[in-house]
């Protein structure tokens, strides 16, 4: 690769993790996934994660085009979240990350870090 291209590269990848960077955007859009979630809902699945910054999450992925919040004229108000076009476009790329950490986990590199919770019905 030519010192061009790796600059070029670079700058799409710093781009990028400026967009998915921290520890809880990937876990968001994948809560969200291919469904309209509320936000009870949401933070009900990520109990390490407080309100505050789940909000600010989610404000931060939708000014980056990746989610749609939706609010509703209602009492109690109620705001759903779903993936754009551009979020579900990320669904495959996280779920191969998911499936390189368990491959990583089998060969005996643990991994660690939060998780989302699984709700009983």
């Amino acid at each position: 690769m030519k010192p061009n291209q790796l600059l070029a590269s670079s700058c799409a990848m710093t781009r990028t993790m400026g967009i998915l960077g921290g520890k809880w955007k990937p876990l968001i859009i994948w809560g969200i996934g291919q469904r309209r979630i509320r936000f009870g809902q949401l933070a009900a699945h990520m109990p390490l994660i407080s309100r505050k910054v789940l909000a600010e999450q989610l404000k931060e992925l939708e000014e980056a085009g990746l989610i749609l919040r939706e609010a509703f004229n209602e009492v109690p108000p109620r705001v759903d979240y779903s993936l754009t076009e551009n979020g579900l476009r990320l669904l495959p790329i996280l779920e191969s990350l998911r499936d390189w950490t368990k491959s990583c986990e089998a060969a005996g590199t643990p991994a660690s870090g939060p998780c989302l919770v699984e709700k009983q019905a």
